[in-house]
């Protein structure tokens, strides 16, 4: 929006387990369809609840691998291997890509959705905060 507006863009984005289309069939929505602490069922509710009719689910604010992405800043993409969202994070990497934005990506094995925020207790959310960090880092 911000692009579109001729706004000032942002430097960087940090995208952590983004939502980056409306279906619900991919392999990991059907691998991980009854995961905790985020399942189908749950993006099914979302979806459903977000959207007024099958054209919203076109809207390039939920189906951003189909979205307009040229121009954007560096995008930075955090998964959870155990989440229904894991391969929305590879379709975005691959749409960004193809569209000419730098963009980095990395998966972490053996979490869940939500793991970003346990690092007190969690090691591979303490080393994905210190990746966004780093990351946030260079982009200023």
């Amino acid at each position: 929006a911000a692009r579109d507006q001729g706004l000032t863009s942002p430097k960087s984005v940090i995208a952590v387990y983004p939502v980056g289309q409306t279906t619900t069939n991919t392999e990991s929505y059907l691998k991980y369809a009854d995961a905790k602490p985020l399942n189908r069922p749950m993006m099914l509710w979302f979806v459903a609840n977000v959207t007024k009719s099958s054209a919203d689910l076109k809207d390039p604010r939920l189906d951003l691998v189909h979205a307009n992405l040229h121009g954007l800043p560096p995008v930075t993409l955090i998964n959870a291997e155990i989440d229904p969202l894991r391969d929305d994070g590879a379709q975005l990497e691959l749409a960004l890509r193809n569209q000419g934005v730098s963009v980095e990506r990395k998966l972490y094995d053996g979490v869940t959705h939500e793991f970003f925020g346990t690092a007190a207790v969690v090691v591979k959310a303490q080393e994905a905060q210190a990746y966004a960090g780093a990351r946030l880092k260079a982009a200023f």
